[in-house]
């Protein structure tokens, strides 16, 4: 099983992109993050065309997350559990073939300190428990998508450059590495421990012509999941298309079940 994650941008604006990396790539399994799209305006003709299932938490002008599968999508969760009060469109959960899959969009949290820095920290900090929880099911997960962070200085083009924003803050990372310690495995370091490796480009200052880039993507595996590990990668050619995201998709591949 191919399992790929993509912060697209507005999935109005990079449909055709995506639709064709979807012919290309065929992965059996797309978490998508960024939508800005409500439920209803989901380019569903398009993906279901490709012979893709899809499941949406979507929200206007913001936000919003997808899921994509060849097989049936089952048992679908929308939100992040643990504050009835968020409104913001950045979790969907869901089966795919006995897979338990995430698409997740953390929050930026920029400019830090402030009120988004504190969201994104309590965000994480309902991230945690959930993820102890599905743990404790004992079952294989993938918690995919835009986690706006930068794990460590190798995944980030200037370290002393963005030291103080909330992508590699301490605090930021403290929490990342809370969701690795509890027993997850980042897929692609797993395969890929050489540095400056990137997920993202701004679209200012020549970013992309220059590899300026941020590793936020990753695809986080249960035990059972990793075990299961063949394949990762970050397919960058999308960056490089007419109207692309700043963002590109980052995969990997499970041996069967």
């Amino acid at each position: 099983m191919r399992i790929a994650t993509w912060n697209v941008n507005s999935v109005k604006a990079r449909l055709p992109n995506l639709v064709a990396w979807l012919a290309e790539a065929r992965p059996d399994v797309l978490l998508l993050q960024e939508l800005k799209c409500v439920d209803e305006a989901f380019p569903a003709a398009e993906i279901e065309e490709l012979g893709y299932n899809f499941a949406t938490h979507g929200q206007k002008s913001y936000n919003g997350v997808a899921i994509l599968a060849k097989r049936p999508i089952e048992d679908v969760a929308r939100g992040l559990p643990g504050d009835e009060a968020d409104i913001q469109a950045r979790y969907i959960e869901a089966t795919v073939a006995g897979v338990r899959v995430a698409s997740i969009y953390l929050p930026n949290g920029n400019p830090a300190p402030g009120e988004k820095f504190d969201y994104k920290l309590a965000w994480m900090d309902r991230l945690v428990p959930h993820a102890r929880e599905l743990l404790a099911r004992e079952e294989t997960f993938v918690l995919g998508g835009d986690y706006n962070v930068c794990p460590t200085d190798d995944d980030v083009y200037d370290p002393v450059k963005w030291a103080d924003d909330a992508l590699c803050r301490p605090e930021s990372r403290a929490r990342f590495r809370t969701l690795l310690h509890l027993g997850l495995t980042d897929a692609f370091r797993a395969l890929h421990p050489e540095p400056h490796q990137y997920s993202y480009w701004d679209y200012v200052q020549r970013r992309w012509e220059l590899d300026h880039g941020l590793r936020i993507d990753h695809l986080l595996l249960s035990p059972q999941a990793a075990d299961r590990l063949l394949e990762s990668g970050i397919d960058k050619e999308p960056r490089g298309r007419e109207r692309a995201s700043d963002h590109t998709p980052v995969w990997c591949t499970l041996a069967d079940g």
